[in-house]
């Protein structure tokens, strides 16, 4: 005898009042960006309580609409949602060479003349620039695009090497991964510091990357597999709080300075000075959110040797201080 499952009963949700973000649909959806932006804005959060962001999506064209990965959409909305969106995000778009369909220009410029925020994704920079609403400002997109940009629309200063930008309540991102950080800056500028550590730590992403940090990996690694860098590599890493000089990396490798440096510089794509200060600043701001060490205890843990040294190159590579780290993302913001 088949027996019959009681269904599950969920625990009640608050009726949510925050801002509505609107996804865009078209045909060709990016559909890892478009998953970004629904699980950070539409996955239920109780937690959070009634004033968590609503989310829905609408096409921008008609037709069938396909989505990477062999899917087709069925959107719940009509484009007319756009009117009553607080926040609307662009999740990638179809070809930096696509034309904008106009009607989607004017619904955007109406939507930003009203207050609402404009948010891009990778290649979704190319919608907002259509509308003419970043003539004059800046903007970033993926570096890869950055060229394109500027020759389809010259009025813009694109800036290619930050993660994102803002200029007037037009958000605009780098690569897909960029996105995140983006939308985790949004949630921190409406809803503080808490909330948002709180989604990144679900993500399992860095709770907080700088608009103005450079598009490169958070943690860059040999490129070739069996590379003789990695392991001299993972020994630096192992001891960050050593001196490292090139005579000393060169030495552990065995090749001569000039030797390694070229092969470091191969492996890795930047210069062992470059890297070596990276995984620094790393390794002090894991120390700074997880406790509350002074700074020449910070920095000589991590090999900085003071603390001037420390706060320097948190300010020319972060463009913030060690402090203001700690108060923004450490366990005391939470």
């Amino acid at each position: 005898m088949t027996k019959t499952l009681e269904p599950r009963l969920r625990p009640p949700q608050p009726e949510l009042t925050g801002p509505l973000v609107v996804a865009l649909l078209y045909d060709g959806l990016c559909t890892f960006e478009f998953g970004l932006v629904a699980e950070i804005f539409g996955l239920a959060r109780p937690e959070f309580g009634s004033d968590w962001y609503r989310f829905a999506s609408c096409p921008v064209e008609s037709g069938p609409l396909r989505a990477h990965g062999g899917l087709t959409l069925t959107p719940d909305h009509d484009p007319e949602l756009i009117e009553e969106a607080d926040i609307i995000v662009v999740p990638g778009w179809k070809g930096v060479d696509c034309q904008v369909p106009e009607e989607l220009n004017e619904r955007l410029r109406q939507a930003h003349s009203r207050g609402a925020r404009l948010v891009s994704i990778c290649s979704g920079a190319f919608v907002l620039a259509a509308t003419g609403l970043l003539n004059g400002r800046s903007a970033t997109t993926h570096w890869r695009y950055a060229d394109k940009l500027r020759e389809h629309y010259p009025e813009i200063t694109v800036d290619e090497t930050s993660l994102y930008r803002l200029e007037n309540r037009i958000f605009t991102s780098a690569g897909s991964a960029a996105g995140i950080d983006l939308m985790i800056e949004i949630i921190r500028q409406d809803h503080g510091p808490e909330r948002a550590n709180s989604v990144a730590r679900r993500l399992v992403v860095p709770a907080h990357r700088t608009g103005g940090q450079a598009q490169f990996l958070e943690r860059p690694v040999a490129q070739r597999e069996g590379s003789e860098i990695a392991p001299i590599v993972e020994r630096m890493r192992a001891d960050i709080a050593a001196v490292w000089t090139i005579e000393r990396m060169a030495e552990a490798g065995r090749m001569s300075p000039r030797t390694f440096q070229r092969r470091f510089l191969e492996a890795t794509g930047v210069t062992p000075g470059d890297w070596l200060v990276h995984e620094r600043l790393e390794a002090a701001k894991d120390i700074l959110s997880r406790g509350n060490d002074d700074m020449e205890t910070i920095a000589t843990l991590v090999g900085f040797g003071s603390a001037h040294a420390l706060r320097h190159h948190f300010r020319k590579k972060l463009g913030l201080r060690p402090s203001q780290y700690r108060a923004q993302f450490g366990v005391s913001a939470e």
